[in-house]
């Protein structure tokens, strides 16, 4: 079954806003072993939208088509269906119902403008969408059935896995159990990754996929039919067994998800010092609802005036080894755990660049201190100095791998192989 994707939009094809939904959506049928051909994005021109809808309707066996259901002018994808299967557009009163009643029940008047949500082509099948106004819908032309959803995001994802999805299934011949792991690694190139998982004979109806996204990769491994499925256990071990500390979380988005949930269920406190990181660490944690029960506080000392009178660094220790080094670093986490007594504290300072380097510290040379009960870790590293946005978020990376490992009990500093570790 060929599954493509058409996104429609002006902004979207002018690159004034990045198309989120297409790659959401690409990830989230991904995962139920479900893979798109084709994605195509079209302007708001009428024209356009009817020969793309026409075109690909001659290709796919099911086309996701999203935006261009809204109420204003530059809205033209119900329209542009109906002509591309030359029917008029008609009411769908179940819907123009449901708008009257969703204003009234928020105390609004209904726009004129909004009626225009419930025209739809004459053959279609209304798709119910339960967190917005506009009507979603499918229609079926030449070999195709056309899905059409919503542009905010919002309502696009809750349409998706809870119609979309189910649609999709139900169309094909044979249904074919599908399970997905997924593994997080850190510091790995995606070549050498792939390299050494070679390395593994899979069993037939298991796949590997990688995801790169800063600052880690994803590894998937797709188990397709209750045989691969029942072999998957083992696959992931013997992937955990040869990548060792490559791997940093298992059915997880990001570290700072697995810190999070790890200091939440030890009951164990955490205060944050940050320089070069400027508060990434600490708002990847207040992402996460809870947070409040671990998190004493997060502070951005980025002077070294900050360093001293906030956290008691010892003026001496700037002078002699400057703000970027390991004996900063360690007094920082340590100033920062000690303020009020949390059980673990975290501190980083670097040169983010793209200024500031030197041939003793280049850009990208990072420090990062751990503070604990049992003592201070700490490291300086060479991260890749691409952009002042990804030293900062591999460095915040590293300081939630070292906690991580702090609360697993498992050696806090460890070999990475793509970031170079500057002697003491």
């Amino acid at each position: 079954m060929k599954i493509e994707m058409i996104c429609t939009g002006e902004e979207v094809l002018s690159g004034q806003i990045i198309d989120t939904n297409a790659a959401w959506a690409a990830n989230a049928l991904m995962n139920q072993g479900i893979e798109m051909q084709q994605r195509i994005t079209v302007g708001d021109r009428l024209d356009d939208l009817i020969a793309v809808f026409q075109e690909r309707s001659h290709h796919a066996d099911i086309i996701l088509v999203n935006g261009g259901l809204g109420p204003t002018s530059d809205d033209m994808s119900s329209e542009a269906m109906a002509l591309a299967k030359g029917e008029p557009l008609v009411e769908c009163t179940p819907w123009r119902l449901r708008l009257e009643e969703w204003f009234t029940r928020n105390g609004r008047v209904m726009p004129v403008s909004n009626l225009k949500q419930a025209m739809l082509p004459e053959s279609a099948v209304m798709v119910d969408n339960p967190v917005g106004t506009a009507c979603g819908f499918r229609v079926k032309l030449n070999q195709a059935w056309l899905f059409f959803t919503p542009g905010v995001p919002f309502e696009f994802k809750r349409m998706v896995n809870e119609q979309f999805i189910p649609f999709v299934q139900s169309q094909t011949n044979e249904h074919v159990e599908v399970s997905v792991r997924k593994l997080l690694t850190l510091g790995y190139g995606e070549s050498s990754l792939a390299d050494k998982l070679t390395q593994i004979d899979l069993p037939e109806g298991i796949t590997v996929g990688y995801r790169s996204f800063m600052p880690y990769i994803e590894i998937k491994l797709f188990a397709r039919g209750e045989e691969a499925i029942g072999s998957l256990a083992n696959i992931v071990a013997l992937v955990k067994t040869l990548l060792g500390n490559v791997i940093v979380a298992d059915e997880r988005s990001s570290l700072a998800q697995v810190v999070h949930e790890r200091l939440l269920e030890g009951a164990q406190s955490l205060s944050v010092a940050e320089s070069c990181t400027g508060g990434l660490i600490t708002s990847g944690l207040v992402a996460f609802p809870g947070s409040s029960a671990y998190l004493h506080h997060g502070l951005v000392t980025y002077s070294n005036e900050s360093k001293v009178a906030v956290l008691g660094v010892n003026p001496q220790t700037l002078d002699d080894h400057g703000a970027v080094s390991i004996a900063t670093v360690e007094e920082m986490a340590e100033g920062a755990r000690t303020l009020i007594g949390s059980d673990y504290g975290l501190a980083t300072s670097g040169i983010a660049g793209p200024d500031g380097g030197s041939d003793q510290k280049p850009v990208g040379t990072v420090a990062i201190g751990l503070a604990t009960s049992k003592g201070v870790y700490s490291q300086m590293l060479k991260f890749p100095a691409r952009s002042r946005e990804l030293v900062r978020q591999l460095s915040s990376a590293v300081a939630y791998d070292m906690l991580r490992r702090a609360l697993d009990d498992e050696p806090v500093i460890v070999d990475y192989a793509s970031y170079a570790r500057f002697a003491k």
